[in-house]
């Protein structure tokens, strides 16, 4: 499976960005998708989680601020950020765990990354 992200970019704080990540491949279904982010120095984080049956989980950092949903139909996963703040500055990953059709083994799969930088 591979991930796809777009929305990325640079944004002034207080201002608002969306995030999408959509998942190709043949014969998968995917569990859970989400966002990740790692920060220059820092360690990769969680950002937000969400499971195939619509529960989520979020970094308390962003709760209230950070909505992730996702299209099971199409494979796709957003993250809708608001009130932004420079210290959301960082490379976010997009993440998702999936089954090939018909095999019980899982899988993780990564996106390639989109920065997003929050002007003070």
């Amino acid at each position: 499976v591979q991930l796809v992200e777009s929305g990325g970019g640079l944004v002034q704080a207080g201002g608002s960005l969306r995030l999408s990540c959509a998942a190709s491949g043949t014969e998968f279904s995917i569990n859970a998708m989400g966002w990740y982010r790692q920060a220059p120095g820092k360690q990769r984080e969680l950002v937000a989680r969400i499971t195939s049956g619509g529960s989520t989980n979020y970094a308390h950092s962003v709760k209230g601020r950070f909505t992730i949903s996702r299209d099971n139909a199409k494979n796709t996963v957003s993250l809708e950020m608001t009130s932004l703040k420079p210290e959301d500055t960082a490379v976010y990953y997009c993440e998702a765990d999936w089954r090939r059709t018909g095999l019980s083994a899982d899988f993780r799969s990564w996106g390639q990354g989109t920065q997003v930088t929050v002007s003070s």
